[in-house]
């Protein structure tokens, strides 16, 4: 398989000096006071900061964890400006399709870790090897080991990019693809740009909005029920898109030159998005939650923060009038992600759903959070689209 890839293989191996001077910002971390009693309802909770903080600096293993991010292939491909790095893990058996999965912020491919070899190869853990995938995970412009762009570009962009690495780069002509967050907005342009190659998508977040008019047919009270909800929640997680799609530049400063203050960004939506009460932590180990962080830490915070200003600017989440994404469409809906989970109607306006799931736990990092749940969710929506 590897020879059949057009790009350089790639290992993650992180600096020292690198390793050392987080050490030492980490130690000399200036802390801010809280009001008494905040838990978590003025952002990230103080005292779990500080134990975050002592965390990493005396017990956290960056090099165990590097280990784990190199189990799997990976490569990186000049496309377009920039190179784009990804894991390919060839999958069991002799025709396993390509998957392609996509992360979001303030996510990265070390979501999907623990759900690459069960896709790739479910044999080894009591599935069927004719439920393999080939799995394809990028790592977004300017996260991860990802090239930054020179300046913010949108989903369709990141879409057009995606569909070069599995066509030009992988040699998959047809494929099927799975996202959440971001990822599954790059995915549904992916799937309204390149139809004939996207056999089917999978996405566990309603990405695109349809356009709405005097020519479509009125909201009923469920659709404005939802709205009206997420307008709500919005108002109250959502002030992270206000700052980083309107002034993404005046935050990355301390993003960049402070791990805590970086930790303590990230962190809060580890603890809000999955639904985490006031007086809860997170429900993620430290560990893996500090993993995510360092993919951000090592080469820079600042890039991933610019589609919030280019989806603002130049749009890329509503829909032109009259179009809708045709290709077959599954979903999972999780109650505490960041948006309630949507009524059927309003969900059809945008997209051909073919399958449709509503679970009654979990949130918005769906591959962490409910792994093995997602793995059987993709497994039986994409058998209906193997050759």
């Amino acid at each position: 398989m590897a020879g059949e890839i057009a790009a350089e293989p790639f290992r993650i191996a992180v600096a020292d000096e690198v390793l050392a001077d987080l050490k030492t910002r980490l130690a000399h971390t200036r802390w801010p006071s809280e009001p008494e009693g905040a838990g978590w309802r003025y952002g990230a909770n103080l005292g779990y900061m500080q134990a975050f903080a002592r965390h990493w600096l005396e017990r956290y293993d960056w090099r165990s964890h590097e280990a784990t991010l190199n189990r799997f292939p990976q490569y990186r491909a000049k496309i377009g400006g920039g190179r784009i790095h990804f894991i390919c893990e060839p999958g069991s058996g002799p025709h396993p399709p390509p998957l392609l999965i996509t992360h979001g912020w303030p996510g990265s491919v070390y979501e999907f870790y623990e759900l690459i070899e069960p896709l790739a190869h479910p044999e080894r853990f009591g599935g069927r090897i004719e439920d393999a995938f080939t799995v394809i995970a990028p790592s977004l412009p300017g996260y991860g080991f990802s090239d930054r762009p020179d300046r913010p570009i949108n989903p369709r962009d990141i879409a057009r990019t995606w569909h070069e690495l599995m066509t030009r780069v992988l040699g998959h002509p047809r494929y099927v693809a799975q996202a959440g967050d971001w990822g599954s907005v790059v995915t549904s342009w992916l799937a309204l740009q390149q139809p004939q190659a996207v056999k089917a998508i999978h996405l566990n977040m309603l990405a695109l909005r349809p356009h709405l008019d005097a020519t479509t047919p009125p909201l009923d009270e469920a659709e404005q029920a939802w709205i009206a909800t997420t307008k709500k929640r919005l108002a109250a997680e959502g002030g992270y898109q206000q700052i980083q799609g309107t002034k993404p530049q005046s935050l990355a400063y301390g993003l960049t030159d402070s791990p805590i203050g970086l930790a303590a960004w990230i962190v809060e939506k580890f603890h809000g998005w999955p639904g985490a009460s006031a007086d809860q932590p997170p429900p993620f180990d430290m560990d893996r939650l500090i993993t995510n962080i360092m993919l951000y830490w090592i080469n820079g915070i600042n890039a991933p923060n610019w589609m919030y200003w280019s989806v603002r600017h130049e749009g890329g989440i509503a829909l032109p009038p009259g179009v809708r994404v045709e290709v077959p469409t599954g979903f999972a809906f999780f109650p505490h992600d960041l948006f309630p989970i949507p009524p059927a109607r309003f969900v059809a306006r945008a997209y051909h759903v073919v399958h449709r799931r509503d679970f009654d736990r979990g949130g918005h990092f769906a591959a962490m959070e409910n792994g093995p749940v997602l793995i059987e969710e993709m497994r039986q929506f994409f058998r209906a689209f193997r050759d």
